[in-house]
């Protein structure tokens, strides 16, 4: 036994060196960036803007070079920001928010921006509209024209977000996401089957065509483009070979809903985020598939009866170009087309990846933006690391560790690259300095050493493993199914996850509380100040005792002191649930 401990204390001895060089390796071989990002040799990234309130989502630039942001949450100011660098320095001199979304906007995850024949589109989660650009004002004046409205009955507020992207023939694309993880019924709940065949299929998880120019559409003007696909924040149309393309965020859960067929090691990796190239009738396999990078193939979804290695049904979906890692967030996608970088990058594809919430027990993934090279309208070469250090830490153990999180790019047409954030609002502008013959594999060697880093690599199955206290009755409990979305510090994720940490909802009235737990709720609530619109699973097929030992744990941690709650006061208040179902918003 002591011969074993002395063998393990060696190896963790010997892994943290080799860790610690790795890190001095990586920092003593970069260039310091007046930004503080780790870039490839030849490209330096300052800050443009800092401490935007509302945050940054999608950004788009005109041809005067004038940046357009659509912001995280509608403020005070307006919907959209419009940055000027008027004496050309790479610094902006002005900024001014407008737009609004007249009463129409749904929780925070707005997002989408394009410009088309002089005209400024941007979406809210149910609404596409457009503003007519005037060539002498920053800021376009008037009321803005209705391209799209989302009149759907939202029960659900999941994946629903807006992102655009138009082609050459005047058609505009919007995704309409999956309002369930799986179509399961009820959703999110552990061993539950799949509705077959899924019902959300028939005006949810695709890709609708509409005509860019004309007012006043619904889902009903549009067609059916592309099925499948559950969830996008990624869109975009590459000029170069004429086609839609785009990153799809993949299913969450699956060890949570499946823990007999699924392990966490496996459900932290995958599935994978897919990037595919789109046309008219393809079908991509969700919710019955998701793709294993790992494996490289397509599998069948447990609550389809799949295993992890059952292919059944999924030979007849199409396959992704790439599969990148699970839970990488992939948040935005652009195809450069200029002519100041290096020619490797030309007609490549930027990546954003906002980052994993969900990987426990391993660390969190992505947070760093990605470049795909490529030629004759396919992937060339594997994915490269473009930008990084983001986060600021590794290993990134909860989403609230990171400083900031990539979300978006745009390209100027003086060459200048942009980079947007939702953690503070920051923008970065990254130029090339370097010179473009001479640009190989020896400015990119450095890069290479990022892929080693845990934030980005694929863990190791033992040593990666964070281990998670379970001393604390319910803190099992708590690290099955509540990590992922509140994590292991209680802070959750701005915008997506409410913190439980000094809330009403946590400390406040034990019946609402005990009820939100047993029913779940779906829609916009409040938490510190802050509005969240998502969904909080129903966890119903919990005992009473476990419900009481999570709401006592997270009621007496993370900095909470307040009361137990007992076993028989949970049996109590369940035979009241159904009082609660009409009331827990109140």
């Amino acid at each position: 036994m002591k011969q074993k401990m002395k063998q393990n204390l060696k190896f963790t001895f010997f892994r943290g060196l080799a860790v610690i060089i790795l890190l001095s390796f990586i920092q003593c071989n970069k260039v310091e960036d007046p930004g503080g990002l780790f870039l490839p040799k030849g490209f330096v990234s300052t800050v443009y803007v800092d401490g935007i309130e509302e945050k940054v989502r999608h950004m788009i630039v005109n041809d005067k070079g004038d940046l357009y942001v659509k912001l995280r949450r509608q403020g005070e100011d307006g919907a959209i920001a419009a940055i000027r660098d008027v004496d050309k320095d790479g610094v902006k001199d002005s900024l001014i928010k407008f737009g609004s979304y007249h009463m129409t906007q749904r929780g925070s995850y707005s997002t989408g921006i394009a410009i088309y024949k002089d005209y400024l589109y941007f979406s809210s989660e149910l609404t596409v509209y457009r503003y007519k650009l005037d060539p002498d004002k920053l800021v376009p004046s008037g009321d803005p024209e209705i391209i799209f409205h989302d009149d759907h009955a939202h029960g659900s507020h999941e994946h629903m977000g807006k992102p655009i992207a138009i082609d050459d023939k005047g058609y505009i694309y919007i995704p309409f996401g999956s309002p369930n993880n799986a179509c399961q019924n009820p959703k999110r709940t552990p061993m539950i089957p799949g509705e077959d065949p899924c019902p959300i299929l028939k005006d949810h998880a695709g890709i609708w065509r509409f005509d860019a120019e004309k007012i006043g559409q619904t889902q009903k003007d549009g067609e059916l483009y592309a099925s499948g696909l559950r969830s996008i924040v990624a869109l975009e149309w590459n000029k170069e070979d004429k086609h839609l393309y785009s990153v799809v965020h993949g299913r969450d859960d699956l060890t949570r809903l499946w823990p007999n067929k699924i392990n966490q090691w496996n459900s932290a990796l995958l599935p994978s985020e897919e990037f595919v190239r789109i046309e008219k009738g393809d079908h991509f396999g969700w919710p019955y598939c998701y793709y294993d990078q790992i494996q490289g193939k397509k599998v069948l979804a447990p609550e389809y009866g799949g295993d992890g290695n059952i292919i059944g049904r999924c030979d007849q979906y199409k396959d992704p170009i790439i599969g990148f890692p699970g839970h990488w967030a992939p948040n935005d996608l652009v195809f450069y087309n200029g002519k100041h970088f290096p020619e490797r990058y030309k007609n490549g594809a930027f990546i954003a990846f906002h980052g994993s919430t969900n990987r426990t027990p391993y660390p969190q993934s992505g947070y760093f933006v990605g470049f795909v090279p490529f030629k004759d309208g396919k992937p060339s070469g594997e994915y490269e690391v473009f930008a990084d250090g983001f986060a600021k830490v590794d290993p990134i153990v909860s989403v609230k560790d990171a400083v900031y999180r990539p979300m978006s790019i745009a390209f100027s047409p003086d060459g200048s690259m942009y980079i947007g954030e939702t953690v503070t609002g920051r923008i970065w502008r990254i130029e090339f300095e370097g010179e473009r013959k001479n640009f190989g594999d020896k400015e990119l060697a450095h890069m290479e050493e990022r892929k080693k880093m845990t934030h980005i690599r694929t863990p190791d199955i033992i040593n990666d493993r964070i281990v998670l206290e379970t001393s604390k009755a319910g803190q099992h409990i708590y690290n099955q199914f509540c990590i992922a979305c509140h994590q292991s510090n209680g802070k959750g994720d701005s915008g997506r996850f409410p913190s439980l940490i000094a809330t009403d909802w946590v400390n406040g009235d034990k019946e609402r509380l005990v009820h939100l737990t047993i029913n779940g709720m779906d829609g916009p609530i409040e938490v510190n100040g802050e509005t969240f619109d998502g969904l909080m699973p129903q966890h119903s097929f919990l005992t009473d005792k476990e419900i009481a030992d999570v709401l006592t744990y997270i009621r007496t941690n993370f900095g909470n002191n307040s009361s137990p709650i007992t076993f028989e006061e949970v049996e109590e208040f369940r035979k009241t649930n159904s009082r609660f179902n009409e009331t827990l918003n109140k």
